[in-house]
């Protein structure tokens, strides 16, 4: 639905006369009170003033300027203040005419818990809070395991949680195969383990050809000594590192850059922003911003490296694929920011040049594939607004599906489909409490409930449909939990595989109707349905194997009364395991170190129930 527009045309020429010449940010309100767009000015007065002067405005910002129903002014110290604001506040609101970039993940680090004895690698997404190093950051998760893949095959440094460690009695499979020395059973001295630390911080700190340096001495070192094995290890390290380093390596780069390419076509535009830290090439990562009408690639841009690092690490210099009007104020914020000084260089040449090249090929493949896909993806919509005979295109669809083994750790999962694909950020899934084992049917009204109680709450728009992965039994449960809380607007369609549970064969129920719905053979809509029911069903089993995984992890002893994780180490280490606790008289456990009486006790007959003390 469009913005109302107001009944009385906004007197601009009044707001105006009292206007501030003073730099900050305006936001622009429709007639139901919803911000359509928010800017930055360095003088507020001329630059909201610039938008009603017909003869300088487009059509599109002609048909914004209709719709304004109220201006609101926040007055900044600087400009720069008035860029960060503007920033901060597009993210918030996402405005309609704004050039807007979707909430995605932190990137992900490699974190080395350089404070423990015999540190761990490990992958880490979140705040960079506790002690030890973080390097990255790298595009995805997939990128950073992909390393620590690699630094497993270079380093014998451990990468086990610290759980797994302090609870081994034995070394496992990554000391056999030669990828850890075994710290957890003392089969090397932390000042051996910690040669091996310091060779791989060096690596992830991108000084690669210094590490080299030392293994050649070292290599040179052990073959004077005549140990000649040890020479061979260190000569196939060497030889390892080269290769990793020649595949990886920006020639002319030692610092941290961003090389981020712009590709647009048809209203839509693709970033590729390429990771370059400490001159090893991290991987990239493609950004679909959201624009409000025909944009050039450099506003794109502009507005993409505002938003895109006000809450990110910032490195010390951005290579851009278009020139950018406001470069200067840009790099002036982002160094503030920052507290580094960050470069935005526009023109470059060589190797920076030749990368800057593969961005923006990248980011015009990117965009072409997405191009495809969009238009195949507006087709099903269109299919599937025929097939069920809807009176308009449906914008917004979700899929609920359950996920249990015989009953145990019940998952909802609830997926959301816009007309752009998969909405993400909005899946939900949902742990089912308080219902009798296997019972579908009440799962299934359980987090239709729950979902659609936060929605009445204002958490998130109602869907146009709603699938349910099941038969008539699944549809009249939800069809049931939307009437208990009196929704009566959202169309109810069961997905059933059919008899023979063959792709293609699907039984589409709907909600009121004792027939299944004939849908027409070979439908691109049908090709809809199955790839949000599919999805549901993915996002179900992944949580429910979750649930039961962490389960499963969870110490028995966890749940005695006043038996705290240094008393469940103390007591697995003096009986050697959970074997010689169940078999331990109360007596025995109450000689151990902060056990008494009371909860040797209770720990006896948590084992023993029906022998008391």
């Amino acid at each position: 639905m469009s913005p109302a527009a107001p009944e009385t045309p906004f007197d601009s020429g009044t707001f105006l006369k009292s206007l501030t010449t003073r730099p900050g940010i305006y936001k622009m309100f429709d007639a139901r009170g919803d911000i359509i767009y928010i800017g930055k000015a360095k003088n507020l007065k001329n630059r909201v003033a610039s938008y009603f002067k017909t003869q300088a405005a487009s059509p599109k910002q002609q048909v914004m300027v209709g719709k304004i129903a109220q201006i609101e002014v926040t007055v900044t110290r600087t400009e720069g203040e008035a860029l960060l604001l503007e920033c901060q506040q597009i993210k918030r609101h996402k405005p309609r005419y704004n050039i807007c970039l979707r909430d995605d993940k932190s990137f992900p680090y490699i974190y080395v818990s350089t404070e423990h004895e015999f540190p761990r690698l490990t992958f880490y997404r979140g705040s960079k809070n506790k002690p030890g190093k973080f390097f990255g950051p790298y595009p995805s998760a997939n990128a950073a395991r992909e390393c620590l893949k690699l630094l497993q095959k270079l380093f014998p440094v451990r990468q086990c949680s610290d759980a797994f460690y302090n609870n081994r009695t034995r070394p496992c499979l990554q000391y056999q195969i030669k990828r850890c020395t075994g710290p957890c059973v003392g089969l090397v001295s932390s000042n051996d383990y910690g040669l091996d630390v310091a060779d791989t911080l060096l690596f992830l700190a991108g000084k690669g050809e210094v590490l080299i340096g030392q293994l050649i001495a070292k290599m040179e070192q052990a073959s004077g000594r005549l140990a000649f094995e040890q020479a061979a290890q260190h000569r196939d390290q060497i030889g390892r590192l080269r290769t990793v380093l020649e595949k990886n390596s920006i020639p002319g780069e030692t610092g941290d850059v961003d090389i981020i390419g712009c590709a647009v076509k048809l209203n839509l535009a693709c970033i590729q922003v390429f990771f370059v830290r400490n001159g090893q090439h991290l991987g990239h990562k493609a950004y679909y911003p959201t624009l409000p009408d025909a944009q050039s690639p450099a506003n794109i841009l502009q507005a993409f490296i505002a938003q895109h690092y006000l809450d990110k690490q910032i490195p010390h210099g951005l290579i851009v694929s278009h020139e950018l009007e406001e470069a200067e104020l840009l790099a002036e914020v982002l160094s503030q920011q920052a507290q580094h000084p960050v470069a935005i260089a526009q023109r470059v040449r060589g190797e920076r040049l030749k990368w800057l090249q593969l961005a923006v090929t990248n980011a015009e493949n990117s965009l072409a594939a997405k191009l495809a896909d969009k238009q195949g993806l507006y087709a099903r919509f269109l299919s599937l607004q025929q097939e069920l005979g809807l009176p308009e295109l449906p914008s917004r669809l979700e899929c609920f599906d359950i996920s249990h083994t015989q009953g145990q750790h019940t998952v909802a999962s609830c997926v959301v489909f816009d007309r752009d694909g998969p909405v993400k950020s909005a899946y939900r899934r949902f742990n089912i409490e308080g219902v009798a084992g296997g019972d579908d049917y009440a799962a299934i009204n359980q987090a239709v409930s729950r979902r659609f109680k936060r929605m009445q709450q204002g958490e998130h728009p109602a869907p146009d449909i709603l699938f349910i992965d099941g038969g008539k039994g699944q549809v009249h449960a939800a069809e049931k939990a939307l009437a208990d809380l009196m929704i009566n607007n959202v169309m109810i369609a069961g997905v059933s595989k059919g008899p023979d549970r063959k792709p293609g064969m699907e039984k589409i129920i709907l909600a009121n109707q004792q027939q299944a719905l004939d849908i027409t053979p070979g439908a691109s809509g049908l090709l809809l349905i199955q790839h949000i029911r599919d999805e549901a069903h993915r996002f179900a089993i992944t949580g429910h194997r979750q649930r039961r995984g962490k389960s499963k992890k969870q110490s028995v002893l966890e749940g005695i009364s006043g038996l705290g994780a240094k008393r469940r180490q103390l007591l697995l280490k003096q009986f050697g395991g959970l074997q010689g606790i169940t078999a331990a008289g109360a007596e025995a456990l109450a000689s151990v170190d902060g056990i008494s009486k009371q909860l040797a006790q209770r720990i006896y007959e948590y084992f023993h129930p029906q022998d008391g003390y």
